[in-house]
């Protein structure tokens, strides 16, 4: 019905007929209720979701969508968009059913059937407040203004379980709210869509290319990218510097742009992040990953970072290390209350032969040693100072970070979470010289593993033992073994 119905504006040929482009037709074959997508610049995505909604809203009566910009210049485009949709069907429906009462102000409202069309910015505190809206479209998410968090749980609250949620945008820096969603789109139900560049196909260029760096043979291979699209990356690259990976996305992790000074070796993880092993086990809608199971006869180190247990803001943590190695062996990351916690923990710890659980007991954790101690009745807390529970102070945390930096620099294939990765692209150095997260992310894994890292290698010194370690893995992960190097 799209494309027999609707029509756009094409920049060289005028009016015609919207004819759905590569990344309009993946989205269409993965739409689900809820949905996010990550993308290069001018796709078309935004022009596909409207004309879906916009069927929708003629074609269901009682239907509200709403369309949310990230600033009025967007919010006026995306409109015209619309009304262009409107305003060439066929006159016996605009005259008839499809009849508006109004249309201006970016709202187009058919009263016969009780229907309506409204585009919104991000920059309204009263976007879509009071309304229940069925179809949600909330472009360019990297880039709005004031609290995006606040505006977005907001709009979100307007829609009910049967309704549809778009998120998308091009990327802006590995933080921030887009940032966050993208990363937590498993947990939060929602279907990952992502698009390159290459996908657009007036992204060609004419200019002769040279013999091909292995980076772009590379691309080649994996994607049959043509000599002239390879031409156009090189000019790409060449005109926008460092901004070409966020402008023109090739993969779903480089895209995001640190932020700051980052304290980590950034190109480093970058590297890792795209060569990290599928877990064997993923569970609680991927708030539990494992890709290393218990092993008899090893010892095995849980650190934990709780948080207040919200369903927003810090995650909980719990990072499980082979004791000998180092290794990352599985994950916990969530937002639970203290008590839930303490249970995940304490099944976790029990699974990997007792592990020594070491629990920050700064804040919330607190709470959480209290529930493992009593209701859990663990047997294995890590204690120090005569105290259950790990202190982390002003005099600590430096260690912490060098711990995982060490890491990092000398075995980050022991690491295979993407989320720890993740969180140290985005962890930065402030201007009062301290090392956090930046604005809008976490750093709630990267604490977990330091202090599963500084119990293991006894608080004093480097994070693991005597030199590299070198592992050989079996297919199925079902067993390994290792070499102390």
């Amino acid at each position: 019905m799209l494309e027999s119905l609707l029509k756009i504006r094409e920049k060289e040929r005028g009016l015609i007929a919207l004819r759905c482009n590569r990344a309009q037709r993946g989205l269409s074959e993965r739409f689900g209720r809820r949905n996010i997508v990550l993308k290069a610049r001018q796709l078309g995505i935004t022009t596909y979701v409207a004309a879906r909604f916009f069927i929708h809203t003629i074609t269901r009566p009682g239907t509200l969508s709403v369309q949310v910009a990230h600033d009025q210049r967007s919010a006026e485009e995306i409109f015209r968009i619309v009304h262009r949709f409107w305003e060439n069907l066929p006159i016996s429906l605009r005259t008839g059913a499809l009849a508006t009462s109004r249309a201006n102000v970016r709202q187009i409202v058919f009263p016969y059937l009780d229907s309506e069309y409204r585009v919104e910015t991000a920059a309204d505190p009263n976007a879509g407040r009071g309304l229940t809206i069925h179809n949600l479209h909330c472009s360019e998410v990297a880039r709005w203004p004031r609290d995006p968090g606040e505006t977005l749980s907001s709009l979100r609250s307007a829609v009910p379980t049967g309704g549809e949620i778009v998120l998308e945008s091009t990327p802006s820096g590995a933080s921030g709210c887009f940032y966050e969603e993208w990363q937590s789109a498993d947990e939060m139900g929602y279907a990952r869509h992502f698009f390159p560049w290459w996908y657009e196909a007036s992204y060609r260029s004419e200019h002769e290319i040279s013999a091909l760096t292995a980076g772009e043979q590379k691309l080649v291979t994996l994607y049959q990218l043509t000599p002239k699209q390879i031409a156009f990356r090189r000019q790409m690259r060449a005109e926008l510097s460092g901004l070409a990976s966020q402008e023109f996305a090739e993969d779903p992790e480089s895209c995001f742009l640190g932020s700051g000074e980052c304290v980590f070796d950034e190109m480093t993880v970058r590297e890792r992040l795209g060569q990290c092993p599928l877990p064997i086990r993923s569970s609680d809608n991927g708030r539990l990953l494992a890709w290393w199971p218990p092993q008899p006869r090893r010892e095995y180190v849980i650190g934990v970072d709780p948080a207040g247990g919200g369903s927003e803001g810090d995650y909980s943590c719990a990072e499980v290390v082979d004791k000998t190695t180092g290794l990352q062996c599985a994950e916990l990351r969530g937002h639970f209350p203290p008590r839930e916690l303490a249970k995940r923990v304490a099944g976790l710890g029990r699974e990997y032969n007792l592990a020594l659980i070491a629990v920050e007991r700064n804040n919330h954790g607190h709470g959480v040693i209290a529930h493992l101690t009593s209701t859990e009745a663990y047997p294995r807390l890590y204690e120090e100072g005569g105290q259950i529970g790990w202190l982390t102070s002003a005099i600590s945390r430096p260690m912490l970070v060098e711990n995982v930096a060490a890491l990092l620099a000398t075995s980050i294939k022991l690491v295979s979470s993407q989320h720890l990765l993740n969180e140290c692209r985005t962890f930065v150095r402030q201007a009062d010289g301290m090392a956090r997260a930046a604005s809008g992310s976490h750093d709630d894994c990267i604490m977990a593993m330091a202090i599963a890292l500084a119990v293991r290698a006894g608080r004093t010194g480097s994070y693991g033992g005597e030199g590299g370690v070198s592992f050989a893995m079996l297919p199925n992960r079902d067993s390994f073994h290792f070499e102390l190097t």
